[in-house]
């Protein structure tokens, strides 16, 4: 049987470690509550813009005004950049595991050329724990820009949209990428890898932070499928006026976009980091009760084992006098 003082050093121990996953647990809980209503309140918007510009881009083909340079697609694609999103600290379970994984099974997947031989892909870091792709993958990592616990403002995103859209107009990367982390209920997040440039009207997930059929927290399904469906059988989606040019318009508009969409998917990320460390210190405050309480039970053994071998020395002790 343990020692009954080692036991009681066990549980006052884990004990110690329950107040401070309880502390963490009510911490990621007021954090996640901001960054919940900061994704609720900024994802219709950066839905709905994306479809006016994927308006605007098949507006401007069907008027014979040429494709823009951030909308055309490279027979060649060669290169890759990955704008990968984590968190700065551990202790939130899968959630940076999830992502990487994700990365890196689609990169063996999907990002194959005509000789079967993987895409030259570079990885742009927004987290520190994202830089375990550059340790365990050997993936090449040119740029790491800090990544805020709150995200309140879209210029804590503007110096990575101003780097991978020069670095693709430049010619340096033929499509761009961002890996984050899609937002669904605090239960429940889901990694995700969309693609960011060249804008493509007929990908298959256009929409961040889609989930069922609740028009209040993003665009439903429905509405995406009908919109699709009319493009693909008449071949425009609507007529727009521009004034004072096309040009002008997508100049302006697209670089937008692509901010929009970078901001969104770091709140998408955000919440649902918080989230699940949320979720991993409830888990890990309601395993140390059952540890402490499994630890006490015993504790009460011992020392009833302890009183009841006092008893019996006792008893063997008197016993021998009386004879």
């Amino acid at each position: 049987m343990a020692n009954t003082r080692d036991i009681q050093h066990r549980i006052k121990s884990i004990n110690s470690t329950k107040k401070i996953t309880k502390a963490m647990e009510m911490v990621a809980a007021a954090k996640m509550k901001k960054a919940i209503e900061a994704v609720l309140k900024t994802r219709p918007y950066s839905n709905l813009s994306w479809g006016t510009v994927l308006d605007l881009s098949q507006a401007t083909n069907n008027n014979g005004l040429g494709i823009h340079p951030l909308l055309a697609k490279r027979p060649d694609v060669k290169n890759i950049c990955i704008v990968l999103i984590t968190s700065n600290r551990g202790l939130c379970g899968g959630f940076n595991s999830a992502i990487i994984d994700k990365i890196h099974d689609s990169i063996k997947k999907h990002h194959l050329n005509d000789n079967q031989k993987p895409f030259e892909s570079e990885f742009i870091l927004i987290g520190k724990k994202g830089a375990v792709i550059r340790k365990y993958f050997n993936y090449k990592v040119v740029a790491d820009f800090p990544k805020p616990d709150v995200v309140e403002e879209i210029q804590e995103i503007l110096p990575v949209a101003k780097m991978i859209i020069k670095d693709y107009l430049s010619g340096k990367y033929d499509k761009i990428m961002v890996a984050y982390t899609d937002f669904i209920n605090a239960a429940k997040q889901i990694p995700r890898v969309k693609q960011l440039l060249p804008i493509d009207i007929t990908t298959q997930e256009e929409y961040l932070g889609v989930v069922g059929q609740n028009p209040e927290v993003g665009l439903n399904k429905e509405f995406i499928e009908k919109k699709r469906e009319k493009y693909l059988k008449e071949g425009y989606f609507s007529e727009y006026i521009f004034e004072p040019s096309p040009e002008e318009v997508l100049d302006e508009m697209l670089p937008r976009l692509i901010e929009i969409q970078l901001f969104q998917s770091l709140l998408e990320s955000n919440a649902s980091e918080h989230s699940a460390r949320m979720s991993a210190m409830h888990q890990a405050t309601e395993a140390a009760d059952d540890m402490s309480s499994e630890l006490t039970l015993t504790y009460n053994k011992a020392r009833q084992a302890g009183i009841t071998a006092e008893i019996a020395e006792i008893s063997a002790g008197a016993n021998a006098l009386a004879d």
